[in-house]
Order: C-alpha cells, then sequence, then structure tokens
C-alpha cells in the first residue's frame, strides 16, 4: 500500500512525497524546495530513494540539488527536458512504464504548459500526479506548447479511469473555481463541488487528491468537446481545439 503525503512549498506548491512501507522505498515528486522535505524525512526517519521531476521550471526542480547531494538518490525526469534538468538518472518518455516507490507508473507526455512535460499515472494506485498540466477545475497556462498540444495533452488524461485520485503541482483551485463559475452558470454539479472546496479552503485544508470521473463534468478545460457547454459560452462556431483556446484566452485574461 502506497502512502501519498502532501508538503507545502512555497506560496502554493505541493510537494508530494511518496512511501511504500513494504519495499522501504521513499521517493519525492516535483520538490520546488529541499528544507520542508528534508524536516518530513527526518521526523520520520527515512531515506529519499528517488526524486522525480514533470517539468523543469524552478518552483517544481528547485530542491533537487541539495536532496540529491544529501541523499544520493536517483532522478528520475522526461528525456525531452534533459537539457534543463541536471543529473537525471533515469530518464523517462510517453508511454513508457518506470517504477517509481516500486509502484508500475505510466508515463504520458503532455507538451503545453512546458514541451517536455509529463504525468505520472499510477494504475495499481489509481493516482495520477499531473504536475502543472491538469488541476482542480483548471489547466495550466500553455507558455512553451500550443493551445492544440496542450488540448490533447488534455485528452490523454481525460481518458484515465473516472476513479482516479488527481495529485496536481498547486493550490490554484479557488481561483479556478471562480472562474469555472463564470463561465459554466447553470451546472449544479460545479455549485455543489465549489461548496466543498469553499468549505476546505476555509479550513486551511489542501483540494487536493480530486476525483478526475467529477472533474470531466465540470473543468471547463475538458469540454471543449462538449456541444451543449461550448454552445452555452458562445463558442458553438469552433471546433474543440480552437474552443480550448478561446476559454484559455478568457482565463488568462480573468
Amino acid at each position: 500500500m502506497l502512502e501519498i503525503f502532501i508538503i507545502n512549498a512555497l506560496s502554493d506548491n505541493y510537494i508530494y512525497l511518496l512511501r511504500n512501507e513494504h519495499k522501504n522505498i521513499t521517493s519525492v515528486i516535483d520538490p520546488g524546495e529541499a528544507e520542508p522535505v528534508i524536516k518530513f524525512l527526518n521526523n520520520k526517519r527515512w531515506h529519499l530513494d528517488e526524486v522525480i521531476n514533470t517539468h523543469h521550471h524552478h518552483d517544481h526542480v528547485g530542491g533537487n540539488r541539495e536532496l540529491l547531494h544529501i541523499y544520493k538518490s536517483k532522478l528520475i525526469a522526461p528525456s525531452y527536458e534533459s537539457e534543463r534538468i541536471s543529473n537525471i538518472d533515469i530518464l523517462v518518455s510517453d508511454n513508457e512504464t518506470v517504477n517509481i516507490t516500486g509502484i508500475p507508473t505510466k508515463v504520458f507526455h503532455t507538451p503545453g504548459h512546458t514541451l517536455g512535460h509529463v504525468c505520472f499515472y499510477m494504475p495499481e494506485e489509481k493516482s495520477l500526479f499531473s504536475g502543472d498540466t491538469l488541476f482542480y477545475l483548471g489547466c495550466g497556462r500553455v507558455f512553451e506548447g500550443t493551445m492544440d498540444q496542450m488540448w490533447l495533452s488534455l485528452l490523454k488524461l481525460r481518458s484515465l479511469p473516472e476513479d482516479t485520485s488527481v495529485y496536481c503541482g498547486h493550490e490554484y483551485t479557488l481561483s479556478n473555481m471562480k472562474f469555472a463559475n463564470y463561465i459554466d452558470t447553470k451546472n449544479a454539479l460545479l455549485n455543489k463541488v465549489s461548496l466543498e472546496i469553499k468549505n476546505k479552503r476555509e479550513k486551511g485544508l489542501p483540494t487536493v487528491p480530486f476525483n478526475l470521473g467529477v472533474e470531466k463534468k465540470i473543468n471547463p478545460f475538458l469540454r471543449a468537446d462538449d456541444d451543449n457547454f461550448i454552445k452555452s459560452v458562445g463558442l458553438s462556431s469552433y471546433n474543440a481545439t480552437e474552443a480550448f483556446g478561446e476559454i484559455r484566452l478568457k482565463k488568462d485574461s480573468f
């Protein structure tokens, strides 16, 4: 049984520490800074065996150097970003399966936010680590790729089973929720979920993980090919890629 611990970092980042007690393996995903990871490991008296990166942005790799120096961990990262992430031990690419914390993990190349971004899916654990591709009620900004690439990347993730738990890279949920309610005014499920989100944030609780099955029904960025939704937001003359791009641009200026 895999244990997943959420570590708050920087202003709104989430670092995920994974523990496989049976195999005595500990891993960390996207350590934007080292200090909170080291503190957590010291409290548990665990060694860090693996460091995993979804993409090269500093708020996801900023703790790599110190953690690798202290623990001599193996670094697992996208082959597409090998020139931008240093000291990678295991390069991973689209559709490969790699063991993370001793668990078979499927790799999805999800360009858009960055050209080399990947996500990690553990079928046995029903868990997806989506980095900055998919957020609760949102998606990553398109910095290096194209709108078409990001839409296709989201479709890959949307195709995963309904009972998948999603662990994303940031706590952006309140701002994403405001935009989702602005653009999708008659979604009863979204209204219900919004109340749950507000209650969690008022208590200082993380909104991750979230359920992918529900997300498919309320995240506007996953619904660019939903004819009824697209018609309701005045984009019925657009194809799915174009509609997604328009929604993303609306969010960028929201």
